[in-house]
């Protein structure tokens, strides 16, 4: 843990995680009804990446749900740089990451966050998409999962695409979650992990994300007749 970085496990922070889950859910979560399957499928103890799908910003109140354990969020700078939501984001235990993947700093602080036994929250699309067809997948959680031999648990949510109507306000329709089998890193005989094997994760990766994503939607399309 660095000057910087909050003591996560501290009596306090524990606590402020639980009470801003709790405002989370309140606000972001329960109004929308959301379904989740899958949740058994959640390793009980050791580290592990969640990967969800990405149509917008409720989707990380929603993604915290999918498990009482903590998640750390790993997000853009620029949300970071907001004096309040960059704060509790911090506080709550995030990293923040330039897209251009500069920032080395994050990297090595995720591998030690995992190494520690800790759950990280990615977003492989990097930023959010529109359309049932995810967008093009960043090689993070798989250089991640694969640098740290933790498995990816991919997510797909639906019901988060158009979250405000008319004069912004909610709407508040059925939301589903559906959450698939770990899946399990190649494992490599070296340091080095090469661009070809982070490549084929990744694929694999995107392909059961969009399959999960695309039951997502057929699952909620049938609450919402």
């Amino acid at each position: 843990m660095t000057a910087k970085e909050p003591d996560l496990f501290s009596r306090r922070s524990l606590a402020f995680y639980g009470f801003a889950r709790w405002v989370a859910s309140v606000l972001f979560y329960y109004p929308w009804r959301v379904i989740v399957r899958g949740s058994d499928r959640l390793p009980a103890t050791g580290a592990f990446i969640l990967a969800p799908s990405h149509r917008s910003l409720l989707d990380i109140p929603w993604a915290a749900r999918a498990t009482r354990r903590r998640v750390r969020f790993i997000g853009k700078a620029s949300l970071y740089q907001m004096p309040i939501l960059g704060r509790i984001f911090t506080t709550l235990g995030g990293f923040s990451v330039e897209r251009d993947g500069s920032d080395r700093s994050t990297l090595r602080a995720s591998i030690a966050s995992l190494r520690n036994g800790d759950i990280i929250a990615i977003f492989p699309e990097g930023t959010r998409q529109r359309g049932p067809v995810l967008g093009e997948f960043q090689p993070g959680v798989a250089y991640l999962a694969i640098k740290s031999q933790v498995p990816v648990v991919p997510i797909g949510i639906s019901g988060v695409e158009r979250p405000f109507g008319p004069g912004r306000l909610p709407r508040f329709q059925r939301g589903v979650m559906l959450i698939g089998e770990p899946m399990t890193p190649p494992v490599v005989a070296s340091t080095v992990v090469k661009r070809e094997v982070v490549e084929e994760f990744t694929a694999a990766i995107r392909v059961e994300m969009q399959r999960l994503f695309d039951d997502a939607a057929v699952l909620r399309s049938e609450f919402v007749k």
